[in-house]
């Protein structure tokens, strides 16, 4: 069967364009070699738009100058896609020729199958019987026309009206790895050979290309790290490049030079591209000013991809201007290739409406209102709560703004007095800054700020942020400005050098599960703030506190720690009126090498009640507080006191506990003032240890704040070791007496019941009652020797006259035959008052 065969410039999405007859001439070695067909069984299949004819879709690859066919129906019935075989076995071979290009092309395409896009089919090479000819010239084609610019055309991979999105393309940018690769290196080289041809660039860097999406990201690529801004242009020091030629030769270009270069090099491989031009918030933009009846001042392009038309900026994307040093910092942006609408659109506005490619176009009046974002904002995934337009009038002093987040992510913040351009100063921030003027909080999913400019006026607001994870610096997200009408009174706020209040989003990863206070701020009414975390495994703390009047020695006092298995207890004083800063760094119990990590920090406020400097904690309190994971571990269990804080207002107190190991025990009190006194204060504390059980018990000398301190040898032979401090807070102004002082020989078992005190009245008898395991004898030595009795329930009992205060009455106990006496404990009495 004889047929004409026309043949039309096309697009396919699966391989390299055939050029435009004006452009090049086809060479027969490139040239689309076409089959006669034989038409089969044309009934069973009902495969051409027409009984007339027949159309045949082609496809040039250069690099194997083979011809693909697409076996494939159009759904849209414009352009019938699969031929008519002269056997099913042939049809076969060229199905899964083409299936095997598709799987090719799906590592660089994998969320979008692609289809014929309308210019697609109107560039198809047609085939028709001579008879048909003439009535096919006569009868209106059902070939869609060409596409015009700025028409969006709803691709027949997706339901109607639904617009294809950035990630309907491509899952993400590392999917080019391969591609900008290759493009970055055949752009070096052909800048060491001084290849400045548009058409040789162009098949250089698209040369393995498998698809219209692949050579546009080596074309943009190609854009972004062989054109420099030419800053010198712009500032009007030197005459500005605009040809391709011009730009390519110099390596430099503003933005025009930039879209109509990338207009040029699309043209070469048969992607449609137009320039957009508009307004963008770039550099010379000023927050606010009014873009009504001024000349726009960009162009960026936009592209024809499988029907529907995409933007992109590869002036954005090769890096940005410091205007400071008047110079351009390359830095590759994979924002700009193929952005959303709906991102896009808050940093370029387009002079003509149908480039915003939107489906509800904004004003202008909108575009000059909205907050600013950098790429960063979105490539972080960050999401505006509020305000929605950049300008903020502060509410009794407060302005608010919140940024939402699925990832964990790190940020900062930066308020400046107000200036004009809105690109001054670096795009990045370390660790630190001026937070004083500010409460930034970070929840689960939100940030928060909360800003108190400290005076009337206006101040720039730049927010930074990373994903948690990230090491490098914070770059700058997005910016506001406040106006800020009266400012409320307020205390200094102390600096947060760990960025923000409450937990941080690292918390969880390191042992933290949560907290008994939030990110906003603690009000302390009382002078006195407990903060409790719940902890998933056991964890070493360690916690600063920090005022802006506030001394580092007199801080420590103000603090105190207890670290249980699942638990971690921080107990606060503030001495002073205003802003304080509690931060809590923790690391794993057993990991001794690893360092401390900040986990939380918690602004607190202090309004009311002060505390007193007489009232501060003890110094020299150890880190571990009250009953915790050390003591369990050494076998000290089942404390009376679960709580580091033990109050007394009788000035005695006994705490209890059980040692399971029958370690060799050691307890201490301390206080702040050592006062001279006739009787030290070690005499205040006495231990009884019978079985397993332990009680100190403590009769204080004075109102007011000391330290209890519990060791334990943990190995034969070895060092005391601390196990736990006790804050014994005593309100009690009547003196407590002292134990009688007590020796090596009162050990385990020895039970002391009558005297408790260890300071006795003169002439005066006293009742005795001890007991003391294996004792053979049992006497008080004073003036005169008296032997006590063992009763029934073997204690040691009977009457000693106490003397005249001329000796002490010494407790003693033989339990061997040898009748040697020990003393145990002695006993002080009184001095009887002289008449003078």
């Amino acid at each position: 069967m004889s047929a004409e065969v026309a043949i039309q410039k096309f697009s396919f999405p699966f391989s390299c364009a055939a050029r435009h007859p004006q452009q090049d001439e086809v060479t027969q070695k490139e040239r689309i070699q076409v089959k006669t067909l034989v038409l089969h069984d044309l009934q069973e299949k009902p495969i051409l738009s027409k009984p007339s004819s027949v159309r045949v879709v082609g496809a040039l690859v250069h690099n194997e100058n083979q011809a693909q066919v697409n076996p494939k129906l159009n759904p849209g019935g414009d352009v019938a896609a699969p031929q008519v075989m002269a056997s099913d076995s042939a049809a076969l071979s060229r199905r899964n020729v083409f299936e095997n290009l598709t799987v090719e092309s799906e590592d660089q395409r994998p969320a979008a199958k692609r289809q014929l896009s309308s210019e697609s089919a109107a560039r198809t090479i047609t085939a028709v019987k001579k008879s048909a000819v003439r009535k096919e010239a006569e009868e209106p084609r059902h070939l869609k026309p060409k596409t015009h610019l700025g028409q969006r055309l709803a691709p027949r991979t997706v339901a109607a009206g639904k617009r294809r999105r950035r990630k309907d393309l491509f899952t993400n940018t590392d999917v080019f790895h391969r591609i900008d690769s290759h493009v970055v290196r055949a752009g070096a080289e052909l800048r060491d050979k001084c290849v400045y041809d548009v058409k040789t660039i162009v098949q250089s860097i698209t040369r393995g290309s498998r698809n219209e999406v692949d050579r546009l990201r080596a074309i943009w690529v190609w854009l972004c790290h062989n054109i420099e801004y030419d800053v010198s242009g712009y500032l009007g020091h030197s005459e500005k490049l605009t040809s391709p030629e011009e730009v390519i030769a110099a390596g430099r270009g503003v933005c025009c030079g930039y879209s109509s270069l990338c207009m040029e090099m699309c043209r070469e491989v048969g992607i449609e591209c137009e320039e957009v031009p508009g307004h963008s918030k770039g550099i010379g933009y000023r927050q606010g000013q009014s873009l009504k009846n001024v000349k726009s001042d960009h162009l960026w392009n936009a592209v024809l991809l499988g029907g529907q038309w995409f933007l992109l900026d590869a002036c954005w994307g090769a890096g940005r201007v410091d205007m400071e040093h008047e110079s351009f910092v390359k830095r590759f942006d994979d924002f700009y290739f193929l952005p959303d609408p709906e991102e896009f659109i808050d940093s370029h506005f387009p002079d003509e409406e149908k480039w915003q490619l939107l489906d509800t176009a904004i004003p202008l009046e909108e575009f000059e209102r909205r907050v600013f974002k950098t790429s960063a904002f979105f490539n972080i995934g960050l999401r505006l709560i509020q305000p929605h337009h950049f300008h903020i009038v502060t509410d009794d002093g407060e302005a608010n703004m919140s940024l939402g987040f699925s990832r964990p992510v790190t940020f900062n913040y930066e308020i400046t007095q107000h200036q004009d351009l809105l690109h001054c100063g670096t795009s990045e921030q370390k660790e630190s800054s001026n937070s004083s003027f500010g409460l930034l909080t970070v929840s689960h999913r939100s940030m928060n700020l909360q800003l108190l400019p400290p005076a009337s006026g206006t101040y720039d607001v730049k927010v930074f942020a990373r994903p948690e994870t990230a090491t490098t610096a914070l770059m700058w997200v997005c910016s506001f400005t406040v106006e800020c009408l009266t400012p409320r009174a307020m205390e200094e706020i102390p600096e947060n050098p760990f960025l923000s209040w409450g937990l941080q989003p690292t918390a969880g990863s390191l042992g933290v599960a949560g907290s008994s206070q939030g990110s906003e701020v603690a009000e302390v009414e009382e002078g006195v703030f407990e903060l409790a975390l719940k902890t998933s495994k056991p964890l070493m703390v360690l916690c600063e506190l920090v005022h802006p009047e506030l001394e580092a020695a007199v801080a420590k006092r103000c603090l105190v720690t207890q670290i249980q298995p699942n638990l971690l207890t921080c107990h606060v004083l503030c001495p002073l009126r205003g802003f304080y800063r509690l931060s809590v760094f923790v690391r794993d119990y057993e990991k001794t090498e690893v360092k401390f990590n900040n986990a939380a920090n918690f602004l607190l406020h202090c309004k009311g009640k002060l505390i007193g400097p007489d009232e501060l904690f003890p110094p020299n309190l150890g880190s571990a507080c009250g009953p915790g994971v050390r003591t369990m571990e050494a076998g000290l269990v089942k404390f009376s006191h679960t709580s580091a804080l033990v109050s007394t207002q009788q000035g005695k107190c006994n705490i209890t506990f059980h040692n399971q190991r029958d370690l060799e025990l050691h307890t201490v009190i301390s206080r702040e003032e050592n006062k001279t006194a006739a009787i030290p204060l070690s005499r205040h504390l006495f231990c009884t240890y019978t079985d397993s059980k332990v009680t100190v018990s403590v009769s204080l000398p004075d109102a007011g704040v000391y330290r209890l301190g519990l060791y334990a040898k943990t190995t034969p032979g070895g060092d005391f070791n601390p196990m736990c401090d006790f804050v014994l807070r005593n309100s009690c102004d009547q003196p407590g007496p002292p134990f009688p002082c007590v020796y090596s020989a009162w050990r385990k078992g020895c039970v002391l019941f009558e005297p408790r005190v260890g300071l006795l009245e003169p002439l005066s008898w006293v009742r005795f009652r001890v007991r003391i395991p294996g004792a053979q004898k049992v006497s008080v030595v004073g003036e005169t020797r008296t032997d006590l009795k063992m009763n029934k329930s073997r204690v040691w009992e009977g009457e000693v006259f106490s003397g005249n205060g001329l000796q002490q009455l010494k407790l003693a106990t033989s339990s061997g035959e040898s009748g040697d006496m020990a003393v145990l404990m002695t006993f002080d009495i009184k001095q009887s008052e002289r008449e003078e």
